[in-house]
């Protein structure tokens, strides 16, 4: 008989939520300090925690904008391997679009804002570029 060859184990997922906003053909990314790579403003529900409250929750601490509640509206699932995690991490990120009041401007966590079409693709994240890749299909950033 030969060396049982052991199961693989299912590679770590993290849930997280963001805010897919587009302004004149261009989404918001957000880069926080100490990363090269450009995201959406987001993050990680709290337990228990619905994910319109943590995508709420999450832009205003980023960008200092509020969600209008009744607005929040489910726009994509990206599943892609996650950026400054261990090999093989993936990130499943539920994307929402909403109005907002208030103009994106970066807080503390926050080192850069940056507005990015498909040719700043390169700048963001795995799981960003998809979002931009999806957005393009669609007629909504150049």
């Amino acid at each position: 008989m030969g060396t049982p060859v052991p199961s693989a184990s299912p590679a770590p997922v993290i849930d997280a939520i963001a805010w897919v906003h587009v302004r004149d053909g261009r989404l918001l990314c957000a880069r926080t300090h100490g990363r090269e790579l450009f995201y959406l403003p987001g993050g990680k529900p709290e337990p228990g925690e619905s994910p319109e409250a943590a995508v709420t929750r999450e832009v205003e601490e980023e960008v200092s904008v509020a969600l209008r509640p009744g607005t929040i509206r489910p726009f994509t699932v990206v599943d892609e391997l996650a950026d400054g995690y261990p090999e093989g991490t993936r990130v499943r990120l539920s994307c929402y679009v909403a109005e907002h009041d208030g103009d994106p401007v970066p807080t503390n966590e926050i080192a850069e804002l940056a507005w990015l079409d498909s040719a700043g693709r390169s700048r963001c994240a795995p799981a960003v570029r998809r979002v931009i890749d999806e957005l393009a299909d669609r007629g909504l950033v150049g």
